[in-house]
């Protein structure tokens, strides 16, 4: 069964506001702590994703049908994908202060996933989610709730990029539901 969100819970993907100075150098120390570590990392993050989020691995013909952590963890596509998306992360971290760059990644990103891959925009906003629970656990030093609140922020605002830019190139939901 997928996790979901409950009710009630405040949604804080939905009404981002933009990063402060202090959010973006927060953001930005706390990535170079855990950009060094960022394979492993990734890994951790893409099986925790498929792992309680078992619909998000349709998109993956590679892998799409390996039931166990431990075997996704080994596969050499989700590793190269996983590299992938941190390094997008990486280079979004890097250019906070360069909003034409990010506006420029997120916008290839985005389509990308809306016309090639055809991924529906809530796989985003719950990829956001697990990456804000696997720093947190991987890197509790790091990690603090007030950078937490900014990592929060900054994946918010890069959901509703995304949604944007799936809206600009007229994406159609597949479906309402997630599993």
């Amino acid at each position: 069964m997928e996790r979901t969100q409950g009710e009630g819970e405040v949604d804080h993907l939905e009404r981002p506001s933009p990063l402060t100075d202090k959010e973006r150098e927060m953001i930005q120390d706390s990535w170079g702590k855990v950009y060094p570590n960022c394979d492993d990392v990734g890994v951790t993050i893409l099986v925790r994703l498929f792992v309680n989020f078992p619909s998000s691995k349709q998109f993956f013909s590679q892998f799409k049908h390996i039931e166990h952590a431990g075997e996704l963890e080994q596969s050499s596509q989700l590793r190269k994908h996983a590299r992938r998306v941190m390094n997008a992360i990486n280079t979004l971290v890097e250019n906070l202060d360069n909003s034409d760059k990010v506006a420029s990644v997120l916008k290839s990103v985005g389509k990308a996933h809306a016309l090639r891959h055809k991924v529906e925009p809530v796989y985003f906003k719950i990829l956001s989610g697990v990456i804000l629970e696997v720093l947190g656990e991987e890197f509790p030093e790091v990690i603090t709730p007030e950078v937490g609140a900014a990592w929060t922020n900054l994946l918010a605002t890069v959901y509703c990029s995304i949604r944007a830019i799936y809206e600009e190139v007229g994406w159609k939901t597949l479906s309402t539901s997630t599993g």
